[in-house]
């Protein structure tokens, strides 16, 4: 059936089994006054079957309401909340199959317990609103979801990706070029390439690239770089490889209108590093680098350099292999821009695999540790640019303890400029639990020239004393003192 039925049979469920429930009948009262089986009568209060017009009347006339109040769609007070969800459509977009979730057992959620699933609904809705939350949000947090449920391995994307190159005959030691995949677009799909096709829209300079579906056109913007035009052919052969069908015209979603949209660019992004940064040599480079008895950052560099790969794809391809093929599955993966003129920081992407770690965006409108290698190593870029000296991508590494907790993290980060003249560095940072996995897995961990530092979340809930790095007071903390020492002298009060 379709949604608008689907949804019908739900509303018309719950509105019978309020109205019997108000006039205090059991299944089986209602089920002698209408002489309908007990059966089906929990099969519509469930929402899986809608009677016959002969039968709706039966049942207005049984729980004294006129036919049309039963089968219209408005749903009084308490059930108002689930009424706008179902007419939201909100239900048939969530990616409920992804993690196993049968519809139906919703439905049976909601019409068991119409008035709490309400109260719930009602409270997401609220906290979107206060947080200015689209609808997107939820779709991006569901990918992301998603993708740590996987540890961000996907190994039917891999094969392909790894006939794709074969087919192709392509090198698989980083050296597949833009040029190789430009002609490949060109030939074999049928593409025309507009390198700076962009130029002529300055309101489109922040998107890399354009689809014109109809005239098969890719309009690239003139500014981007080799390894970016990489990237986006790689996401163009992906979307016909896999015959991904539901795509946004643009390089980045704009607008989403599916969650099989947020699904297909997530996979035409990642065959694109899976063809660019080929798994069986990457893995092997991978585990030299960290045979190394000595940190050595250059080194770090030169295997990004290798695979012609920005500081992004390499530490995504990272997150790809580390707990699959290393064992090292208790990892981070967290994206900060620093806007150099305020000096405000913010993560705008992470991903936490096999738990939630200890740095991740907790709270909103609060400082992040200065501390962090992710913030440290941005500072250190910026001031190489305040004196004057152009700089690329700079690299560190650290041990990081994390106060009040047994928690310790290796942390890999990379920084480099933004776009010219946007006055925003980037850093990507992987963060591993340090355990007996990585002691085992990382020859160089215990290397004395990595340095160690003690780190908290952010400033606000810190209660480090004389911190030379705080942005901002222990505001958190001081709350949680306050009203410690409330309860305290309340105890004291009650104990007299």
């Amino acid at each position: 059936m379709n949604s608008k039925s689907l949804n019908q049979r739900i509303i018309f469920g719950l509105k019978v089994k309020q109205l019997r429930q108000e006039r205090g009948l059991s299944f089986s009262d209602l089920s002698k006054q209408t002489g309908m089986s007990l059966s089906y009568l929990n099969e519509i209060e469930k929402g899986k079957k809608f009677p016959k017009k002969d039968k709706i009347q039966t049942l207005a006339d049984v729980l004294e309401v006129a036919y049309d109040d039963l089968t219209d769609t408005d749903l009084p007070g308490t059930l108002a909340p689930v009424g706008d969800l179902l007419r939201s459509n909100f239900l048939n977009e969530l990616p409920l199959d992804l993690f196993g979730i049968e519809l139906s057992k919703v439905i049976e959620i909601i019409a068991n317990a119409p008035v709490r699933v309400g109260a719930f609904i009602s409270t997401l809705v609220e906290i979107s609103r206060n947080y200015a939350l689209a609808e997107e949000n939820f779709y991006y947090g569901a990918m992301r979801a998603y993708s740590e449920m996987h540890y961000n391995h996907f190994s039917d994307i891999e094969q392909e990706a790894n006939n794709f190159l074969n087919d192709h005959e392509l090198p698989k030691g980083g050296a597949v070029s833009a040029d190789l995949l430009h002609k490949i677009l060109s030939t074999n799909y049928k593409y025309k390439i507009i390198e700076n096709g962009l130029d002529d829209y300055p309101e489109m300079q922040h998107l890399r690239s354009v689809f014109v579906e109809k005239r098969k056109t890719l309009l690239l913007n003139g500014q981007i770089t080799d390894i970016q035009r990489a990237f986006q052919f790689g996401k163009e052969i992906a979307f016909n490889y896999l015959n991904l069908k539901d795509r946004a015209a643009t390089s980045s979603l704009q607008k989403i209108s599916s969650f099989d949209q947020v699904l297909n660019h997530f996979k035409a992004a990642y065959f694109s590093v899976a063809i660019l940064m080929s798994k069986e040599e990457f893995v092997k480079d991978t585990r030299r680098f960290f045979q190394n008895k000595k940190w050595d950052g250059q080194a770090f560099l030169n295997l990004m350099y290798k695979y012609n790969a920005s500081p992004e794809m390499f530490f995504n391809r990272l997150t790809n292999v580390l707990p699959t093929t290393f064992g090292l599955r208790k990892i981070f993966f967290m994206r900060v821009f620093h806007n150099t003129q305020t000096d405000n920081f913010q993560m705008d992407k992470e991903l936490h695999l096999d738990r939630q770690h200890q740095p991740h965006g907790n709270g909103l409108f609060e400082n992040y540790c200065r501390r962090w290698l992710s913030l440290s190593l941005l500072k250190d870029l910026n001031d190489i640019q305040l004196g004057g000296k152009y700089v690329g991508t700079i690299v560190g590494a650290q041990r990081s303890k994390y106060f009040g907790t047994e928690d310790e993290y290796f942390a890999l980060t990379l920084a480099r400029p933004g776009n010219p003249g946007s006055n925003i560095n980037i850093s990507v940072t992987i963060g591993i639990l340090v355990d007996e996995e990585l002691h085992n897995t990382i020859q160089f961990i215990k290397d004395p020239s990595i340095t160690d530092r003690v780190v908290n979340k952010t400033c606000q809930r810190c209660p480090i004393q004389d911190c030379k790095e705080r942005a901002a007071p222990a505001t958190i903390i001081q709350k949680r003192e306050s009203r410690k020492k409330i309860q305290e002298a309340l105890a004291k009060i009650l104990d007299k």
